[in-house]
């Protein structure tokens, strides 16, 4: 996720962009690589270098452009598709005959350049220079990154405990960089670094490590990417933004890697581990995982929009002049949604202020993609109701469905973090957050889509067990566990504002007018806007269903069972 800060370099729920996940040939969108790398802010795909003189919509050569089929004499690297290095795209290596995937030192350069020329002959764009690969263990590639989360500072990490915690994604028992750290040393299968223009293919083989040609070619589509459009200039400023302009990156490499997948199993001899992901499963954050998985999931087919619109790989190129603003952008294509200018000025009053990191205030847009992730973050938990469940999660053996009535209707939205004297004399990070605040203000494009989102943000309370309080209009209350707080809700027509303090005493000293005494105007309505609530404030609990899905290859599956199911909260006093 991105910074909640409007500021580049920023590290808010950014930790888990370093974590951008894509598959690569699996049987569910479950488990992938990333095309992103470390920097400063540990954010996807920023601090990339690109080639001098490399334009922004540069397109193959005269020569390149023509008729793959018509092989020049005297091809080159750097004007023929298909060509790198004295390797088409078509050769056989000796490679080709192994019963495994390991490769030898001396035969990495000839795959890795015939890798590279099949990505030109997909994507018609030629190298500008050649890539270096080296392909690790997961055990070394853990041992080589686990600083990734180490150097970062205590107000951020209170901005990032807060905003994963305000997501329902990750309680206040456990770090954010913990739970982010989970999704990205277990589910990377490789990464471009745009620092050191170098690939690595993690491998779950320890002894001989093997390379698996898919993420290879997906990350080398990153390299010629970088190559040819600065990935440095897509950074962006807010969790969506920079989620949004990954839908364009990694859409990109994924349609380009599902079509080298294709042509694997019809036309090319390619390198496929024998080991297969690992037997264990994957122990991570889902809710962090859905977040940062939607580019890969939506962005195929924003990336499919675009070449369907008359101009094919051009109008792909030319997007990056033009990358989408939100991710409701890319989840759907051709709405071209521009974010709605959604501010929260500070109202609150005593000791309490808004959290300041670096000079400037922690503030974040959550997006559409995030708000999805919210709600479907325990969507494969048994032991906890989800607002999505798995069976309206999973929408292919490549996706996930983003696409949700609560979500749908997304305008704009900020998140600001609140603080005051407990929270910042506290001395751990995880604790503080406990005691901080935050304000969460979103529009949405009509009435109807507001009241969707309520629809799904109520249930959401109701799953955590939250109370509604008496005689305090729209005011709930977890008493326990690790998202315990008091929460206030305020609609106003097609704005809703989310004001969380650790005290329902507290919320209007966050927010001005927050839990106004009176009674609960909220409620779950049906499509018609019939209300649907035995008890003011709340509906019926959702029921996860059952569902076995097929994760890291045979023999390995997650099981989804049934959510509990139980009477409505209890009034409070």
């Amino acid at each position: 996720m991105r910074s909640m800060r409007t500021r580049p370099s920023g590290t808010f729920l950014a930790v888990a962009l370093a974590v951008m996940l894509v598959t690569g040939g699996l049987a569910g969108p479950v488990v992938a690589s990333t095309a992103a790398t470390q920097t400063n802010s540990v954010t996807a795909t920023s601090g990339s270098t690109s080639v001098p003189g490399a334009d922004s919509t540069a397109v193959a050569s005269t020569a390149s452009a023509a008729t793959q089929d018509d092989r020049p004499a005297n091809p080159t690297t750097e004007d023929t598709v298909g060509y790198v290095a004295g390797y088409w795209y078509d050769d056989d290596l000796p490679v080709d005959d192994q019963s495994d995937a390991v490769v030898d030192e001396d035969d990495l350069d000839p795959v890795v350049y015939r890798a590279m020329a099949r990505v030109e002959r997909i994507r018609n764009l030629t190298f500008d220079d050649r890539v270096s690969v080296d392909v690790i263990s997961r055990e070394e590639y853990r041992e080589t990154n686990g600083d990734r989360f180490a150097n970062i500072s205590s107000e951020n990490r209170l901005e990032q405990n807060v905003g994963y915690e305000a997501l329902f994604t990750v309680d206040r028992n456990t770090a954010a960089t913990d739970a982010a750290e989970t999704v990205y040393g277990g589910a990377v299968a490789g990464y471009y670094d745009p620092a050191t223009d170098e690939i690595v293919i993690v491998s779950e083989n320890p002894d001989t490590p093997e390379l698996n040609e898919l993420t290879l070619g997906h990350e080398l589509v990153h390299a010629l990417q970088d190559q040819r459009f600065d990935l440095s200039q897509l950074e962006g400023t807010t969790q969506d933004g920079e989620t949004a302009k990954n839908g364009l990156v990694e859409g990109d490499a994924s349609r380009v890697e599902r079509e080298y997948e294709h042509r694997c199993g019809t036309e090319w001899d390619c390198l496929e581990p024998v080991d297969g992901p690992s037997s264990g499963g994957l122990d991570i954050n889902w809710g962090i995982y859905f977040s940062v998985y939607q580019p890969y999931s939506d962005g195929p087919d924003y990336v499919n929009y675009l070449r369907d619109q008359g101009e094919g790989w051009s109008a792909v190129n030319a997007a990056y002049d033009d990358p989408p603003a939100t991710t409701a952008a890319v989840i759907h294509p051709g709405s071209e949604r521009e974010p709605a200018n959604v501010s929260v000025p500070d109202r609150s009053s005593g000791d309490w202020r808004q959290l300041r990191v670096d000079g400037e205030t922690a503030n974040d847009t959550v997006g559409e993609a995030g708000m999805v992730a919210m709600f479907a973050a325990d969507a494969l938990d048994s032991d906890q109701p989800s607002v999505i469940d798995s069976t309206e999660l999973l929408q292919s053996p490549e996706s996930y469905n983003y696409n949700h009535s609560y979500t749908n209707g997304w305008a704009g939205d900020e998140l600001v973090v609140y603080t005051n004297d407990d929270v910042e004399n506290a001395s751990d990070p995880a604790a503080a957050a406990g005691h901080a605040g935050y304000v969460w203000r979103t529009q949405w494009q009509s009435n109807g889509d507001a009241q969707q989102f309520v629809n799904g943000y109520l249930q959401l309370l109701e799953n955590h067990d939250a109370d509604a309080v008496d005689g305090r209009q729209d005011t709930y209350v977890i008493d326990d566990g690790g998202y315990a707080g008091a929460y206030s809700l305020e609609r106003t027509g097609q704005t809703l504002t989310i004001v969380r303090a650790p005290s329902v005493d507290e919320l209007p000293n966050v927010e001005a007018g927050a839990a106004p005494e009176g009674e609960d105007r909220l409620e779950i309505t049906d499509s018609s806007g019939t209300g649907t609530d035995t008890v003011p404030g709340f509906g019926p609990l959702a029921v996860a269903s059952a569902l076995a899905l097929a994760l890291l290859g045979a023999g390995t599956r997650i099981v989804v069972g049934r959510g509990r199911t139980g009477g409505g909260p209890r009034d409070r006093d």
